[in-house]
C-alpha cells in the first residue's frame, strides 16, 4: 500500500519541484474580506501554479475566519487542486497547515475533519502533548503528518531551544522521537529554512524524515542556504512551501515556475 510520503515523492518526480505552495489569503490580497474573495483567490493561485507545486499548503485559519462559509471554501479549494491534479494526471498532495494538538476523541475528531470531511492528505501537529495525540492520525498511511520542530518565527527558541539534561536540544528530541514513531513512512517535520543551523541539526538526527521548512523569501530564509542545510543524500527531503512570494507576484505562474528552476539549479550545483 502507498504511504503518504511515496505518493509525495512521486509528484516530486512528476514536477521536478520541491516548491509548495502556500494558500493565506491574506485580507490585504483580496477585492473584500469575504469567504468568496478568499475563494476566489485561492483557486486562481492553484490553476496559475498547479504544474510546478510538489504540494499545496492552505492555511485553514484564512479561511475559518470567516466561519461557516470560509470552511466550504475551504474544501472548495481542496476539491479545485484534486481537480488539476486529475487533469495533468498527477496528484498534488495537500498538507492543511492547522496545527492541531489534542487527545483521544479530541484528536480523533480533528483527524475526521482533516482527512474524510475536507479531503486533506496531511496536516501540521504540534507534538507537545505526546505520542498519543498524533496516533489518530497515523492510522492510514496514506495521510502524513508534519510534526512542529524547530518553527520559523523568531520566538521559536523560548521553548524548542531548552537544553534537556541529556544535553539534546528539545527540537532535536522531538527529531529523534519522530523518526522513531515513523514506522508507516507518514511522519515528517516542520524545520524553519529561517533557522540553517537547525535543519543541519535536525537531519543529522532524521537522516531519513521529510521536512516542511517554511520561511523563504518573506520570512527571509535563504533558498540555497536551506536546500544545503536541510537536503537528503538523495537529493529529497525538503519541501520548501512559499506563499506571499509567488501569490503577489504580478505572474504567480512565472514565480512559481522560476522558484522550481531555482531549485533544480541550486540541487545540481551542490551535487
Amino acid at each position: 500500500m502507498e504511504t503518504f510520503f511515496s505518493f509525495l515523492e512521486k509528484r516530486v518526480d512528476d514536477c521536478s519541484s520541491l516548491l509548495c505552495i502556500g494558500i493565506d489569503p491574506h485580507s490585504a490580497d483580496l477585492e473584500s474580506p469575504t469567504a468568496a474573495s478568499a475563494l476566489d483567490f485561492s483557486l486562481k493561485l492553484v490553476r496559475k501554479t498547479a504544474p510546478y507545486a510538489a504540494a499545496f499548503k492552505p492555511n485553514a485559519a484564512f479561511f475559518e475566519q470567516y466561519g461557516p462559509e470560509g470552511w466550504i471554501a475551504l474544501k472548495e479549494v481542496i476539491d479545485a487542486i484534486q481537480y488539476e491534479s486529475d487533469r495533468m494526471g498527477s496528484r498534488i498532495p495537500v498538507i492543511l497547515d492547522a496545527k492541531r494538538g489534542d487527545i483521544a476523541s479530541t484528536a480523533d475528531a480533528y483527524a475526521l475533519s482533516a482527512f474524510t470531511k475536507l479531503g486533506a492528505h496531511c496536516i501540521t501537529l504540534s507534538p507537545y502533548l505526546g505520542k498519543d495525540s498524533i496516533d489518530p492520525f497515523l492510522v492510514n498511511q496514506e495521510k502524513g503528518v508534519f510534526l512542529l520542530c524547530k518553527t520559523s518565527n523568531p520566538g521559536s527558541g523560548d521553548l524548542q531551544d531548552l537544553r534537556l539534561e541529556g544535553g539534546d536540544l528539545l527540537y532535536e528530541r522531538v527529531a529523534m522521537m519522530a523518526q522513531k514513531w515513523n514506522t508507516r513512512n507518514n511522519i515528517g517535520l516542520v524545520v524553519g529554512a529561517t533557522k540553517p543551523e537547525a535543519l543541519e541539526r535536525v537531519r543529522k538526527v532524521a537522516p531519513d524524515l521529510w521536512f516542511l521548512a517554511p520561511g523563504v523569501g518573506a520570512q527571509g530564509g535563504d533558498l540555497e542556504v536551506a536546500l544545503k542545510a536541510g537536503l537528503r543524500k538523495d537529493g529529497k527531503g525538503l519541501l520548501l512551501p512559499v506563499s506571499r512570494g509567488v501569490a503577489r507576484a504580478a505572474d504567480p505562474g512565472q514565480a512559481a515556475a522560476e522558484l522550481r528552476d531555482q531549485i533544480i539549479s541550486i540541487k545540481h550545483q551542490l551535487g
